[in-house]
């Protein structure tokens, strides 16, 4: 028996019979593929007599089954660090058919692009392997369709998501929003500097940041919401001390193991006047020789300011001094941009020795800032001064000067001393003493260092009377300076002796013609100067008068109560003429007059000026040399009419 064959027998029209196997029920060669039948043919004796035959049959498959997934859905989970060519899950399809029906090919289908360069399929074996590199921030799941064909081209279809899992393989990002810079120095705490946004693209703790600063700076960064952050001032800044930051923002997250990523800032800090001009020192000492030419520089003095640009533009001047007689622009000048000093005159040591002068420095901030400085101006001597001799007295040849000396002195008589003074300093006023001419040499010593004359030996008979010496008062300069005296000597024993040898150098010819040669150039110098003084004030009167109109006068004009005289403080007899001047009536001075001189006068001119003629001795005695008062009067009045 069996269930899916049956046995009918049929009967030929010849009554003959045979039998069919007819197929009952629907055959499944995947139920069953092979029956084995034995067929019996039974006769109708007795006994009967049968034959059997046995029947093979082969089930002949046919593409009936479609290939079956072994899920409908396949869910698997992937770290997104997972190297190519890692094996992500294996699909499996099986088909009941046999031969090449129950062949299956795998292979994607609607699978996003994506997707496709990311993951390969296995067609024979249904294997899903990672392609390329995989990145969970830029996809977190992967949907795909698998589908499985057999030999006969039925095919059956799967779905397959891949959820990535999130690795820290990114790392936080800085993003500068706004920056202020420069920022002013003197900003308060708190101030905003910059606004920065970070960011992760990982998530969870791996996506989770914290910031934080380089210590040691007067900035703090403050979060805000949304992945924010403020950067404050959180201190003082100094621009002169830190003109620049670079401030690293340091952003960590979460993950295990964390990655963090620096971001340096660059912000300029601006510039404030707060600073000073400052002196190199607060006091400065320049030397400055005597007898500098006018408007040469002699100090330079220097100021700095660390601030920047016009606040750092330093204007120097000078501000006070103490010198007390004249204006100190008419010393000193300076250059308000280089600082250096010049001098407005020529020093002189022996006048001002030294003096002081504040100098000040100013910035061109706003409001400026200024500091001051004193600097000490020393004048170094320069031996610009002869010596001066004080005794004898410089006109001693001039005036017939004489030391009397008693013949009887022995050697060492001190006879009169030599009196001088430099007014230099220094090594430049030390002074010397040398006899550079006598009348007899040898017969006088003088003292270096002291000036004193002494014999050196006793007088002879045969040494003249009168002696002439010529003394050199040299000082120690570089170069050295000298002035030299003459000195008249009379050896005699009383002053009666010594007189004929006095009035005969006062008589000298070449003496007296001297001495009139002065008093005819003084008169004739001072009656220009007169007559020069007068024009000039008659000229300046005519032009303030505007149209003058003059009157003419001849001969001497009568003194009027209305006669102004000329000059003020003019005294009869001063000058031994006069003058007669008529001006215009519009003038308000309308006479000059000045008294004609008579002879007397003339004569008490002459005598007054003569008496300054003396002769001084060593213990202060005076000789005063007589002199023709007739002659010198007459030739003083004749030199008078005729000029």
């Amino acid at each position: 028996s069996n269930e899916y064959f049956a046995l009918k027998v049929r009967e030929r029209e010849d009554e003959g019979k045979y039998a069919e196997l007819v197929l009952n029920k629907q055959l499944d060669h995947e139920s069953e593929s092979t029956f084995s039948l034995i067929f019996m043919a039974m006769d109708g004796g007795k006994p009967p007599k049968t034959g059997t035959t046995k029947i093979w049959i082969t089930v002949i498959d046919v593409n009936d089954n479609s290939p079956v997934f072994t899920q409908k859905t396949y869910t698997v989970t992937l770290r997104e660090n997972a190297p190519s060519g890692s094996l992500v899950i294996q699909v499996k399809a099986t088909d009941k058919d046999a031969g090449s029906n129950g062949q299956i090919s795998y292979g994607f289908r609607n699978i996003p692009e994506h997707a496709r360069h990311k993951f390969t399929l296995d067609s024979q074996n249904g294997k899903i392997a990672v392609k390329e590199a995989l990145d969970f921030e830029e996809t977190e799941k992967y949907v795909m369709t698998v589908e499985a064909r057999d030999g006969g081209g039925v095919a059956t279809q799967c779905n397959v998501e891949i959820k990535l899992i999130d690795e820290n393989d990114n790392a936080p990002e800085v993003i500068l929003v706004s920056l202020s810079s420069p920022v002013p120095e003197d900003s308060k705490a708190g101030t905003l500097v910059a606004f920065i946004n970070v960011k992760d693209l990982d998530s969870g703790d791996n996506g989770e940041i914290t910031c934080h600063l380089t210590s040691g700076m007067p900035f703090k960064i403050v979060s805000t919401n949304n992945d924010f952050y403020k950067l404050l001032t959180d201190g003082p800044l100094d621009r002169e001390c830190s003109p620049e930051y670079n401030i690293t923002i340091t952003a960590t997250d979460k993950g295990t193991p964390a990655l963090s990523t620096e971001k340096t800032i660059s912000l300029r800090i601006s510039d404030i006047n707060d600073n000073f001009p400052t002196f190199e020192k607060s006091s400065y000492n320049a030397y400055v020789s005597e007898n500098n030419p006018a408007g040469s520089s002699i100090f330079r003095v220097r100021a700095s300011d660390p601030d920047l640009e016009h606040n750092a533009q330093i204007t120097y001047s000078l501000l006070r001094s103490n010198i007390q007689e004249l204006p100190l622009s008419s010393y000193l000048s300076i250059n308000s941009e280089t600082g250096i000093i010049y001098a407005q005159r020529s020093f002189d040591y022996e006048q001002c020795r030294e003096f002081q002068v504040e100098v000040r420095a100013q910035d061109g901030g706003s409001p400026p800032l200024s500091s001051t400085a004193t600097v000490k101006v020393f004048i170094l001597d320069q031996n610009d001064k002869s010596p001066q001799i004080l005794y004898p007295s410089q006109g001693a040849e001039g005036s017939a000067l004489f030391e009397m000396v008693p013949r009887s002195a022995e050697e060492g008589y001190l006879v009169t001393k030599v009196v001088a003074v430099d007014a230099d300093s220094g090594h430049n006023a030390w002074l010397s003493y040398h006899l550079v001419q006598a009348t007899e040499p040898g017969l006088f010593t003088i003292g270096v260092h002291n000036g004193e004359i002494r014999t050196s030996r006793t007088f002879l008979e045969r040494d003249a009377l009168k002696q002439k010496l010529v003394i050199l008062v040299k000082d120690n300069g570089q170069p050295p300076l000298s002035s030299t005296v003459s000195l008249n000597l009379v050896f005699a024993e009383n002053f009666q002796e010594a007189l004929p040898e006095i009035n005969s150098h006062s008589r000298d010819p070449e003496y007296q013609s001297d001495l009139q040669f002065y008093l005819v150039l003084a008169l004739a110098l001072i009656s220009f100067l007169f007559l020069l003084t007068v024009i000039l004030a008659i000229l300046t009167k005519l032009r303030r008068t505007g149209s003058p109109k003059f009157l003419q006068c001849f001969g001497p004009v009568p003194h009027s109560n209305n006669a102004v005289l000329f000059p003020p403080n003019y005294e009869e007899g001063t000058l031994p003429y006069s003058y007669q001047l008529c001006l215009s009536s519009e003038s308000r001075i309308q006479e000059f007059s000045f008294p004609a001189p008579s002879v007397q006068n003339a004569e008490n001119i002459v005598c007054n000026q003569m008496s300054d003629v003396l002769l001084t001795a060593d213990q202060g005695n005076a000789l005063n040399i007589g002199l023709d008062k007739a002659n010198m009067v007459s030739f003083y009045y004749n030199t008078i009419i005729y000029f």
